[in-house]
Formats: structure tokens, sequence, C-alpha cells
């Protein structure tokens, strides 16, 4: 219910053109969702990373690995996103051969300072 309400005002606030933006074009985010830093950024699109742990039956230990995940970045939230952003991505419809998430919404910044619910720096 909160997220229908933030969507709603992000399509009132920010008048976007792209088709694919999931607040004001036709794109419907479902699925898995993941957090992780921006390692690339590019023209329409984000590689993010995060760690995970995974167990290893033969020597009976955890092993940290590393996964990266490129995303659809919506023309209204490129100023916001930077490199080192904490940001969340969600699952949609495959956009192309490895574009299968978009970008949901920042987290927190580069410099460590919080972002609150409008989007704005605390």
């Amino acid at each position: 219910m909160e997220e229908q309400n933030k969507e709603k005002k992000m399509k009132e606030d920010n008048k976007c053109t792209d088709k694919q933006c999931p607040f004001h074009g036709y794109l419907k985010l479902r699925g898995r969702s993941f957090k992780g830093y921006v390692v690339s950024k590019f023209p329409r699109r984000v590689a993010i990373e995060f760690e995970r742990i995974t167990y290893i039956p033969k020597f009976e230990r955890h092993m940290k690995k590393k996964t990266r995940i490129h995303a659809r970045l919506p023309d209204c939230m490129k100023q916001d996103i930077e490199l080192g952003d904490y940001i969340e991505v969600r699952e949609c419809r495959p956009l192309s051969k490895i574009i299968h998430f978009c970008v949901f919404k920042k987290i927190r910044s580069a410099e460590g300072t919080e972002v609150n619910k409008n989007g704005e720096k605390k």
C-alpha cells in the first residue's frame, strides 16, 4: 500500500517521457529485488554488485561470492544515481540480453548519507 502511494507521488512530481520507466511508463516490476552498490554507470543502465554467502559441502565451509546485475536506469533517476550509491533493483520482464532488472530506489549515497522517502538527503 505504501509503495503504491510512493509511485503515485513520483508520477505527479516528475514528468518523465521514458516508456520503460516503472513510475511513468508501462514497465511492471515483479518478482525478486536486490540491494547493492553501483559499480558502473552507462547512459541507460547501471551495474550493481553485492556479496552473498554460499556453503561448500565438500569442505564444510562458507564462501563469499559477488554477484553483478545489470539494471535499467530510468530517465527520471539519471541525475540521482552515481557510482558507489547503494540502490535497490527489482525484477521486470527481459529488456535485453543482460537487463532483467530496473532501478527502484536509492537507499544511500556514495558519501554515506541516508536518503529519505522524498529522495532528499538527510
